[in-house]
């Protein structure tokens, strides 16, 4: 056997690098196993190269259209092959502060894929390592549509971030927040865009109000959004996709699926280590991260919940410090934030409008146009809005929803009201500095009872 450890995290993404600092930093052994790159497929293949993509589309969309804010810009364009070096720097860049931060805490770092034994050590290049603890931290993987495969014209999110030439055109499957991001970033690129999304709406898991400005800017935008309309007869060719949308027949440069992910648990051996799962696929786990193998912890898009990066990294805090027998606090899966960083950025916690009936709440709502505050007008973030759902009786804030520029900033002093146990009562009678977007929360919270100062 090769060394023993007191706990080796199997993969080195978010969820799994914060895991095995903290374990460190607790006074274990901790050893990392990963097969890429140090931070994951975040770090280099998702969240990271996506909003770096999309900042650059921020950026030419205000060089192009600035001019009124007295800011005009001539000759301002894309240069394809800087984006793409500059998206792998920033990966890089990042990647390399995770290899140091394992070294500045003394973790280990082995490369390859690892996989469970039937005692719940870790096996890794034929070399087996003993563990007092496990945690799984694999992340998951994209999912094709039916009927349809990944190849060189039908690309997953990473395929989407990474095209070795500016497409003319492009079609989006999947109108989520990932399908929203590459929308959002290829139109202002100047590539003509349709957004295909089976469900009714776009953004399915966000309050309706706020799908609806997003799906209003998308359309001045000039993305094609298509709702409602399923896509089969997929036809991938040396120079582009044919597909039938709904009764359409289209051609794309390329198609690009962000319909969903799947756990990435093939290579772990979870039958054999006694680990289950449920129909999904994910693993269970109890609310301190625990698998039904007692010794094998299980965290982010491997377990219950949204597959988002800062889920997975409290998890990893709370796996360690449960293993190192530290003081705790389970993490509340209706506490995690929704980030979409499509431009109107779109952010949230808790129960839209409509889950919040469909449980049976009496419920008071707040909404504010961000328009109201005095900053909008600086920023030129009018369109956007504040929507608060809280319980009538008592003022728990259900729900909070966030669209405009800075809408994933926002989101967090709601997080932290909610957190903290504060209503929105409580949340109306705080200062906020002035002028600032955050105004728009105030008044949203006075709107509830009918009081925003700005309405």
């Amino acid at each position: 056997m090769a060394d023993s450890y007191d706990v080796i995290v199997i993969g080195g993404g978010p969820g799994g690098y914060v895991a095995a600092i903290r374990a460190a930093q607790l006074g274990k052994k901790v050893a990392v196993i990963e097969r890429d790159k140090a931070g994951g497929r975040c770090l280099n293949y998702a969240c990271i190269p996506a909003k770096t993509m999309l900042y650059t589309a921020e950026l030419l969309d205000q060089a192009q259209n600035s001019a009124e804010l007295g800011l005009a810009v001539k000759g301002a364009s894309l240069d394809w092959k800087a984006l793409g070096a500059r998206r792998a720097k920033v990966s890089e860049t990042l990647s390399g502060g995770v290899e140091m931060l394992w070294q500045k805490n003394k973790v280990t770092r082995i490369e390859g894929e690892g996989s469970l034994d039937t005692d719940g050590n870790v096996v890794v290049n034929s070399e087996t390592y003993a563990a007092e603890a496990v945690v799984l931290a694999t992340g998951s993987v994209a999912m094709a549509i039916p009927g349809v495969e990944f190849g060189d014209r039908i690309v997953d999110t990473w395929g989407a971030w990474s095209l070795p030439s500016q497409p003319k055109s492009i079609g989006v499957v999947g109108a989520g927040a990932s399908g929203a991001e590459i929308a959002s970033a290829y139109i202002r690129y100047g590539t003509k865009v349709t957004l295909i999304e089976m469900l009714p709406q776009i953004l399915p898991l966000e309050d309706k109000d706020c799908a609806r400005v997003v799906e209003r800017t998308f359309t001045k935008q000039g993305i094609e959004i298509l709702t409602g309309t399923p896509i089969s007869d997929v036809e991938a060719g040396s120079k582009s996709v044919k597909a039938k949308v709904g009764e359409q027949s289209l051609e794309f440069d390329y198609l690009a699926i962000a319909g969903g992910r799947a756990p990435d648990t093939a290579a772990l051996n979870l039958e054999g280590a006694g680990i289950k799962t449920a129909e999904d696929g994910k693993i269970e786990i109890d609310e301190l991260q625990r698998t039904a193998t007692p010794k094998v912890y299980a965290i982010g898009d491997l377990v219950r919940g949204p597959a988002l990066a800062h889920k997975a990294m409290e998890e990893g805090v709370v796996a360690v410090e449960t293993i190192a027998g530290a003081p705790t606090h389970a993490i509340d899966p209706d506490l995690v934030p929704g980030a979409t960083f499509c431009h109107p950025q779109v952010a949230s916690v808790g129960l839209t409008e409509a889950q919040a009936k469909e449980a049976g709440r009496e419920i008071k709502v707040g909404k504010f146009k961000l328009g109201g505050v005095g900053s909008s007008v600086i920023y030129d973030d009018r369109d956007g809005m504040v929507k608060i759902i809280a319980d009538a009786e008592y003022g728990e804030i259900l729900g909070a929803h966030i669209v405009g520029n800075r809408a994933c900033d926002m989101i967090s002093e709601l997080v932290d009201t909610v957190a903290l146990e504060g209503g929105y009562q409580e949340l109306a009678r705080i200062m906020h500095p002035h002028p600032t977007m955050s105004e728009a929360v105030l008044d949203a919270a006075r709107a509830v009872d009918g009081w925003a100062t700005h309405a």
